[in-house]
């Protein structure tokens, strides 16, 4: 169910209104991955001064290099590990977007639903940021006790909050609140599976760009596929 999801949500990547929301989301990430690096240099400048001596780089002054082409490859070595919150971001401003495309091609006989409210969704988006920034600061002990494993607790931790906020916000549209949470609650193993899958290519510089809104797409038709067979539990 989960692959066939996710295969569906690959296939549609022609429609032009889902493309459309593709190239949007992957224009918004950039910008957001650029904005998170420049503060990070920023902040490092603040601290070390205009220019810092490193060993075997020799004199690295944070300005030049924010806006030099070795700014391109440090920011895609970080979104390995920014990825996952730009992802949690980019789901409220597109999840609606992108499930009223899915919907459209594969749930035609399905009646229109209202978009969420901008407020409900910063609330749900503010909210979850600080959980998943929490809890991947709480997980650093973790990574470096255990060093070998450090990318299996941090695809099934990510892959755990990443499908719960996606499939939330997906099933909410169709269900509410409520009956969204009651369906990811009987369905949670399925939810979290959903979630790893989506976490390992956002650890994938390049690939992970276009993850977000795959991800909302693929959670569409799992709540679809869900909600079809209610029998049946995670």
């Amino acid at each position: 169910m989960i692959f066939a999801s996710f295969a569906k949500a690959l296939g549609q990547m022609g429609d032009p209104r889902f493309r459309r929301v593709l190239i949007l989301g992957i224009a918004l990430t950039l910008a957001l991955l650029f904005a998170v690096y420049a503060l990070v240099l920023i902040g490092i400048s603040w601290l070390t001064g205009d220019a810092v001596t490193l060993p075997l780089v020799g004199e690295v002054r944070w300005l030049d290099d924010l806006l030099g082409w070795t700014s391109l490859l440090a920011m895609m070595i970080m979104s390995i590990f920014l990825m996952v919150p730009v992802a949690s971001a980019i789901t409220s401003l597109f999840l609606d977007d992108v499930a009223a495309a899915v919907e459209a091609r594969h749930y035609p006989a399905l009646p229109d639903v209202p978009p969420m409210p901008w407020s409900d969704a910063i609330r749900d988006t503010v909210g979850f940021l600080g959980v998943l920034i929490g809890a991947n600061l709480l997980a650093l002990i973790l990574y470096v006790a255990l060093p070998f494993g450090a990318f299996a607790i941090f695809w099934g931790l990510n892959g755990y909050l990443l499908g719960r906020e996606y499939f939330q916000l997906a099933a909410m549209r169709r269900l509410g609140r409520a009956g969204a949470q009651e369906l990811r609650k009987r369905h949670w193993l399925k939810v979290w599976g959903a979630g790893v899958l989506m976490a390992i290519p956002l650890s994938v510089p390049l690939i992970n760009l276009i993850i977000p809104i795959l991800g909302a797409a693929t959670f569409t038709h799992l709540v679809h596929a869900l909600r079809q067979d209610p029998g049946r539990s995670g």
